[in-house]
C-alpha cells in the first residue's frame, strides 16, 4: 500500500480512481486517474463534481503531468490533486507549484526529507498555481489579490 501525503485539511476520498476514457462513459464518478497521453481539458466540464484527480508518472523524467495539474487548476480545479507513481523527493516542490497537494510516490518517503524540501527554498521568482507571491513582487511591496 502507498502511502498518500496530502496537504489538505478536507476529508480523504475513498473512491477509486477511474481512467479518463472510463469515466466519459460514466460521469457519476468522483475520482478519476489522469494517465501519460490523456488530455486533462478533457475533464474541465466535470471539474465541479471530482473531488480527486490523480495524475500517474510512470516515469520521474515524464513531465506531461506537470502541464495537466497547470490545466486543471487554471480551469479552477479546487479538489485534491494527487500526483501518483515515480514522484521523487526532488520534485515535491515543483509539483506542489503546479498545484499538487497530495502526492502518493511508489517508494516511499523520509517526512523530514518532505519537509526539508517544502521549506528548502522560501522565496520564488515566479507566480503559479500555489499562489505564493513572487521575490520581485514583494520587494517592489506588490500583494497578491
Amino acid at each position: 500500500m502507498v502511502d498518500v501525503l496530502r496537504f489538505r485539511d478536507d476529508e480523504p476520498v475513498g473512491d477509486p480512481a477511474v481512467t479518463v476514457d472510463a469515466f466519459s462513459e460514466q460521469t457519476n464518478a468522483s475520482a478519476v486517474r489522469v494517465e501519460p497521453g490523456d488530455d486533462a481539458r478533457d475533464l474541465i466540464p466535470f471539474l465541479e463534481q471530482l473531488r480527486l484527480i490523480e495524475v500517474d508518472f510512470p516515469s520521474f523524467m515524464d513531465g506531461r503531468g506537470y502541464s495537466a495539474a497547470r490545466i486543471l487548476r487554471e480551469a479552477g480545479y479546487k479538489g485534491e490533486l494527487r500526483a501518483v507513481g515515480d514522484v521523487l523527493i526532488d520534485q515535491l516542490s515543483h509539483l506542489r507549484r503546479c498545484g499538487f497537494d497530495a502526492f502518493a510516490p511508489e517508494k516511499g518517503l523520509d517526512p523530514a526529507d518532505v519537509e526539508a524540501t517544502f521549506n528548502r527554498w522560501p522565496e520564488v521568482y515566479q507566480a503559479a498555481a500555489d499562489d505564493r507571491q513572487p521575490i520581485w513582487a514583494k520587494r517592489h511591496g506588490i500583494t497578491n489579490g
